[in-house]
């Protein structure tokens, strides 16, 4: 067979989900699929299609053996010694991915760019069966010497793909179910992959993650080690994560972008091809980052990323020394973290629900962030996604009190041609399906109508979707995370919200306080105006800091981030604004209990009530002792005692010069 027919629909057939296919009927499937051109809806997934008509092209016969033709010892030495920056980086993530997957008897497989196996880890009997049929060190695992298999479809594909049992393309492979991911160099090329394999009977459950997450460590060290002689830019969208193998790496040569690792790639939403081409100005609206070692906010495109320059003599710490063999990752006090001045949205409790919830992610938990309007519920959930094992995996985000009602079951679940009037004429997948493989944000869940609830609660029990029209029921895997500004609880009491659906996304919940409530929100303005306004050298007059800082801010961080991007832009250079310029239910509103305001009302965190208007002389020694006591405790830092009161540097210089004059 030189090459396969072109392809078109099979008619009607029962489709089964992926998992559930015997080897008989695979082998069928795929033998029709190579002899008629027949697709089958649904059963087999597309990478594999593509990689059975790639091997078809090449003249492969499925019934007979492959061509193997191992490479002898010297061959085999000289592609390690070419390899010898790969198999170093990821000596530790084998040794670690075998000990995730040894209760399973798998096996760690390590090709070069060419998928020449160079390494292998695991079960010796296992090993011993997978040596059978060819997979050891020295042989080739391209397609077009051994047909559809992970390691080959990885390399062709350029992205992670699992092929299990009799998908693979020729039948002696039938007793393999491997997962594989390429292994990208500094500069967007392929040097290598991973793979993960075991007995087709073991079902790779957790493989993709495991492999995914090793392969990100690998990439972080090889990205270290290239560029180790210049300083580099680590960006994430969690501060808590610069100095994990979870942050992207960035390098510059002068201001022009010559490396980036995926997830970098990923954070600022840019492909590969960008590398040589885009300047740090066509990347970040802020301007460089000239000091090394203190995180900061940086604006990449609008999106906020915190941003660590690094020098070239300081260390990296790979996954596998930030996490035991059992994955689970370190406490937050052993990790490298910024500094709180970098943390403007991020705070150290947020940080940690993130850490927390990330592990729940990744184990397939759903979970439920609740907070006001504008806390920045989406910023999490994004974060969360960034930060779980799915991160280069779909994000599909969804405001249920956005779509209309009479569309939202249509967008959610996908749709046959001619299901409805108005339809596509080749139908919708439908975004449960989009969202297969990451994770799918639902926001504003609580202003989801009741009998789709129902809809949904099915899908999330049986893990498959039937699109609207007939269509036939097909399989995802997907994380749910869900937000609203609702009390579910008090909903499911005034039964506007069911109580099972309820119970089936809220098994883990994430409260996000207000902005009033942040304790250095004065601290938060500071930082975020001089995000938006410091290039054009505009400032803030003490009084109108102190009117921002006095503000309750219904809208939280959506509304202060609208305010203060609106008084820089109408702002003119070197300009100072003073109180009159800010909005006027701002300027108006009466200030907010705690607030260290600028006409000496109280010391932060205690009431007008608590202290008469009689006694001007103790509220300002009250106000001095504690100034002098952030002073101490922050070594004489003005900016981190300002901080660490809540209120603007300038404010605590006026107030503590008054106190020694």
């Amino acid at each position: 067979m030189a090459s396969s027919p072109p392809p078109r629909r099979a008619g009607p057939t029962t489709v089964l989900p992926r998992r559930a296919m015997t080897a008989q009927s695979m082998t069928a499937i795929r033998r029709q699929f190579l002899s008629q051109g027949l697709v089958p809806e649904d059963v087999v997934p597309a990478p594999i299609l593509r990689s059975w008509q790639r091997c078809a092209a090449l003249g492969l016969h499925m019934d007979e053996r492959p061509r193997i033709e191992p490479i002898d010892g010297s061959r085999l030495r000289e592609r390690h010694d070419r390899a010898a920056r790969l198999r170093s980086a990821a000596r530790t993530e084998i040794r670690v991915l075998h000990e995730e997957a040894a209760a399973s008897g798998a096996v760690v497989i390590l090709t070069d760019a060419d998928g020449f196996v160079l390494d292998m880890l695991g079960h010796a009997d296992f090993a011993a069966k997978a040596a059978r049929v060819a997979l050891r060190p020295g042989v080739l695992w391209g397609e077009a010497a051994t047909g559809t298999n992970a390691i080959g479809a990885a390399l062709a594909e350029r992205a992670e793909i699992s092929v299990l049992g009799a998908e693979h393309f020729f039948e002696s492979h039938r007793i393999l179910s491997c997962t594989a991911a390429p292994i990208v160099g500094p500069c967007g090329e392929a040097v290598g992959v991973l793979d993960l394999s075991n007995h087709a009977e073991v079902q790779p459950t957790h493989a993709p993650a495991l492999v995914r997450r090793a392969v990100a460590a690998i990439e972080h060290r090889l990205f270290a080690e290239t560029f180790g002689n210049r300083e580099m830019l680590a960006i994430h969208l969690d501060p808590g994560e610069l100095g994990s193998a979870r942050e992207g790496l960035l390098a510059f040569e002068g201001d022009r972008l010559i490396g980036a690792t995926r997830r970098a790639l990923s954070f600022l939403e840019i492909e590969v091809d960008a590398l040589g081409r885009l300047s740090w100005g066509e990347l970040f609206a802020s301007g460089r980052i000239r000091a090394a070692g203190e995180a900061r906010i940086i604006s990449a495109r609008g999106r906020p990323l915190f941003g660590l320059m690094r020098r070239p003599a300081e260390p990296f710490r790979s996954s596998a020394a930030s996490r035991s063999p059992t994955g689970a990752v370190d406490p937050p006090a052993t990790r490298p973290r910024p500094r709180s001045e970098a943390t403007t949205i991020w705070d150290d409790q947020r940080a940690r629900a993130l850490a927390r919830a990330t592990r729940l992610v990744d184990a397939d938990v759903p979970v439920l962030v609740q907070g006001e309007t504008g806390t920045g519920k989406e910023v999490f959930a994004r974060a969360l996604h960034a930060a779980s094992a799915r991160a280069d995996r779909p994000f599909v985000a969804v405001n249920c009190a956005a779509l209309p009602e009479g569309l939202i079951e249509a967008e959610l679940f996908g749709y046959e041609e001619g299901a409805f009037t108005g339809a596509r004429r080749k139908g919708s997948k439908g975004l449960l399906r989009e969202a297969d493989g990451g994770v799918l944000f639902l926001d504003e869940i609580g202003d989801m109508p009741l009998a789709l609830q129902a809809r949904l609660l099915r899908a999330l029990q049986e893990r498959e979707v039937t699109p609207l029209g007939g269509g036939r029921p097909v399989a995802v895997d997907f994380v749910l995370v869900c937000a609203t500004h609702h009390g579910l609880a008090d909903a499911v009491e005034a039964r506007c919200f069911r109580q099972d659906l309820y119970f089936r996304i809220a098994q883990y919940t994430v409260e996000l306080p207000p902005l009033r409530e942040r304790s250095d929100l004065a601290g938060v303005i500071e930082r975020m105006w001089t995000e938006m306004a410091g290039a054009n050298q505009v400032a803030l007059s003490p009084a109108a800091f102190d009117r921002l800082a006095g503000y309750e801010w219904p809208g939280n961080f959506r509304q202060l981030a609208a305010t203060l991007r609106t008084l820089a832009i109408l702002a003119e250079p070197g300009e100072t604004l003073d109180e009159e310029a800010l909005p006027a239910d701002i300027r108006c509103a009466p200030r907010r209990i705690g607030s260290f305001a600028a006409d000496g009302g109280e010391v932060a965190g205690e009431s007008r009530a608590t202290i008469a208007a009689d006694e001007p002389r103790r509220l300002d020694d009250m106000n001095r002792a504690a100034m002098r006591a952030a002073l101490d405790a922050c070594g004489g830092n003005v900016t981190r005692a300002a901080a660490r009161l809540g209120v603007h540097r300038s404010t605590f210089y006026r107030r503590l010069f008054e106190g020694l004059k």
